[in-house]
């Protein structure tokens, strides 16, 4: 029997969408800057799965001047217990200095008790009578919410404040504040605003925009459930192909793999042939619930490291940018759409 060899580089996909960048993403955006005056610590959740994908620059523009501490959410979906994570941790803390970076799993509350203790020593430090005011930002669906809702509930012992769910755009207001810590004599206690998650003007980066929609940053529409599928088999057979070894032997075939998991799930059109797109979005979300093997998809050492700070120091892409970016975009593809007629 042949030994399987997984693919080594995922296909270049130039035609995917390089945005998803919202109304209610550019509203929220500027709702926070009114409001930052008000704000002591600006709490930016970043995706444990994509450290580097799901850093929004548009943050850093917009709310500058304020203390921040960066929180990579998700931790228990792309943390495996070895010592490697460790190390890649210890290699993002240094990377994001001076702000500071907690991992956190809403889900945990010994880390959750982490990032409250942060918030209640930012707030000594204040030293401020009329309590300290923070804000929660981040990428849509990177678990902002979540996170206040947890944080909330260890905090000061109440029940969920912040509506969830598993597509992005749940949150699509600024929220009022919440009260995380209590108020001792000297203060009236720690608040959090929850806030809607931001995309990136422009993606360069296909890959990266696959890595976001995989994640679930981006509708399930915006991107054919098959490709992510597909690129979720890339990045399974890199990690242990017999994580899908229920349903299907090593493929790079996707075809195949969906194939198979409709037979093995039931999931079948009329005839009996394999319902693909079901197929695909249910093993997108197997994988999202931590069922189908826990890794990161951005490679974090140092190398990679470096190339992005590199990249963030040339690059820096405004609104109006992005904006001209993407319909230059849209042009190319419907030139390519008529010379191909």
């Amino acid at each position: 029997m042949a030994t399987f060899v997984p693919r080594q580089v995922f296909p270049a996909l130039n035609s995917l969408p390089r945005s998803y960048f919202l109304g209610h993403h550019k509203a929220g955006l500027d709702k926070m800057k009114t409001m930052l005056s008000h704000i002591d610590l600006v709490i930016e959740c970043r995706d444990y799965r994509i450290p580097l994908s799901s850093r929004n620059p548009l943050f850093e523009e917009n709310l500058a001047g304020r203390e921040r501490l960066i929180v990579y959410t998700k931790q228990d979906l792309g943390r495996g217990g070895h010592t490697r994570d460790r190390n890649r941790e210890r290699l993002i803390q240094e990377f994001q200095s001076p702000s500071s970076v907690l991992f956190s799993d809403y889900k945990d509350k010994a880390s959750v008790r982490k990032v409250l203790e942060f918030a209640r020593a930012h707030a000594v430090a204040a030293n401020s009578l009329t309590g300290s005011r923070m804000m929660v930002v981040g990428m849509p669906n990177v678990g902002k919410s979540s996170l206040l809702n947890a944080l909330r509930g260890v905090g000061v012992h109440k029940g969920k404040v912040a509506h969830t769910g598993a597509q992005p755009g749940v949150t699509r207001k600024i929220g009022t504040t919440v009260k995380i810590i209590e108020g001792e004599e000297s203060g009236e206690g720690v608040y959090l605003v929850d806030t809607p998650g931001v995309f990136i003007p422009y993606v360069p980066n296909p890959e990266a925009m696959l890595k976001l929609a995989l994640c679930g940053s981006v509708k399930d529409t915006i991107i054919a459930p098959t490709t992510l599928a597909d690129y979720l088999l890339f990045h399974l057979n890199l990690y242990e192909p017999r994580t899908y070894g229920e349903y299907a032997p090593p493929t790079n075939d996707v075809v195949q793999l969906l194939d198979l998991v409709a037979r093995k799930t039931g999931r079948l059109q009329k005839g009996g042939t394999s319902d693909q797109e079901a197929s695909a979005l249910w093993l997108i979300q197997r994988w999202r619930n931590g069922h189908l093997g826990r890794f990161l998809l951005d490679e974090v050492t140092e190398a990679t490291l470096e190339a992005e700070r590199r990249a963030n120091e040339s690059a820096g892409v405004s609104l109006s940018q992005g904006r001209k970016m993407m319909k230059d975009l849209r042009k190319q593809k419907s030139m390519q759409r008529h010379l191909n007629r």
